[in-house]
């Protein structure tokens, strides 16, 4: 990596020259960043180990290019964002260090190869991710894996210890006004094939009308669905100001300590609420939650199900969801597993219904018809002929 302090060049101005060019978005949280990119447009973020949900996102905003001031692949673990990113063929520029930031929102720069452009300015080097470094770089983290997974184990063990109460007896969980229990409850997390995964529970949805509890933007995705969420839970960074009016309980998801980010902004919005202090994630907390509250099951929309997954959260705080699963397991079904074990009741009254009219549909395209006439009077005069023979052969025999 080589780092070029120059960055006070022409504000604005058209690049020339070959390479990719578009106008500049800059943020260090890759989630605030694909809230506003545009396709064409040349993102800088500083994302250590860019995970798969981050790489969805920002191939969904369709950018010209990627510059990560960090390395998109530690080693730490094979983590599978970078692979998404190089595959939509979208060019992605790593290790550029954190100068690369300073960058001001919406100046002209030109990426061409593994150099930086702006205006006449070559301002960083960085590695150009290919499809081919990528696979290396993952084959060589899938070799310190173990060290991972000694971590993952210890962090479990750490948070057993700080929320044995919390996990074992349900010590501290809030009272809510929505009644959950002996209902059917569905969690939606904004994560992995969120959307695929709602438009397969629609019949569910429809039939059983389950509790809809959205976590954080999980609420947005109830609504986009066609819904209207329940119950918000989380700590309200990525929820719009929409969800928070939609007249759903909302959960403030605090720190153990009380401090609730959250809370300042539904206090402005005037939404009422009540808090959940907890260390683990707020998909954990929806979790235990419904778990608590009596939910006959829980279905799971877009959570972390896999090791891969929590390691991809790139956290120590995933061992939270882990023991989560762990607790609330003999209620929690996967949403692909109901798209395979679920199949819409239809009772045999409907059926029998269902039959009569496709009859009488019959019966009226041939009675509109002279075909159909035709068909109905040969018919007559075969039953009419069947009953005269088995009347004669009954009048013979007796």
């Amino acid at each position: 990596m080589k780092i070029f302090r120059s960055t006070q060049t022409r504000e604005g101005t058209a690049q020339t020259g070959p390479g990719v060019h578009g106008p500049a978005k800059v943020d260090r949280r890759t989630k605030d960043l694909t809230k506003r990119l545009q396709p064409g447009d040349i993102a800088v973020i500083d994302h250590l180990d860019v995970d798969r949900i981050a790489a969805e996102a920002l191939v969904a905003a369709a950018p010209a290019a990627i510059l990560n001031a960090s390395r998109s692949i530690s080693g730490r673990y094979p983590n599978l964002g970078p692979s998404i990113i190089v595959e939509a063929g979208i060019p992605l520029l790593d290790d550029l260090g954190p100068d690369v930031l300073s960058i001001r929102e919406g100046r002209a720069v030109r990426v061409d190869g593994s150099d930086v452009h702006v205006g006449d300015q070559l301002i960083a080097e960085g590695e150009l991710q290919t499809v081919e470094t990528v696979s290396a770089a993952l084959e060589l983290a899938r070799e310190g894996l173990s060290a991972q997974l000694e971590s993952f184990a210890a962090n479990t063990m750490d948070y057993l210890r700080r929320e044995r109460d919390l996990l074992l007896d349900g010590v501290g969980v809030p009272e809510i006004s929505t009644k959950i229990d002996g209902r059917q409850v569905l969690i939606v997390v904004r994560g992995y094939h969120y959307k695929e995964d709602l438009q397969t529970l629609r019949p569910y949805i429809k039939e059983y009308r389950p509790i809809l509890i959205g976590v954080d933007g999980g609420a947005d995705a109830i609504i986009e669905a066609g819904w209207s969420p329940d119950l918000i839970v989380g700590d309200m960074d990525s929820v719009s100001d929409k969800a928070l009016r939609s007249g759903a309980e909302v959960v403030v998801h605090a720190y153990r300590d009380g401090r609730a980010p959250g809370m300042e902004r539904v206090n402005a919005l005037g939404v009422p609420h009540v808090v959940f202090p907890a260390a683990g994630t707020s998909e954990d907390i929806a979790m235990l939650l419904a778990d608590d509250m009596g939910a006959e099951i829980i279905v799971a929309v877009g959570t972390h199900a896999t090791l891969v997954e929590f390691l991809d959260k790139g956290r120590a705080g995933m061992a939270s969801t882990f023991l989560t699963r762990l607790r609330v397991g003999g209620k929690l079904v996967d949403a692909k597993g109901v798209s395979r074990l679920y199949r819409h009741r239809i009772s045999n009254g409907q059926l029998i219904l269902l039959a009569a009219a496709g009859l009488i549909a019959v019966v009226a395209a041939l009675v509109s018809t002279s075909l159909g006439q035709a068909s109905i009077a040969l018919v007559g005069a075969r039953v009419d002929d069947l009953w005269s023979w088995i009347y004669h052969l009954a009048w013979w025999t007796s």
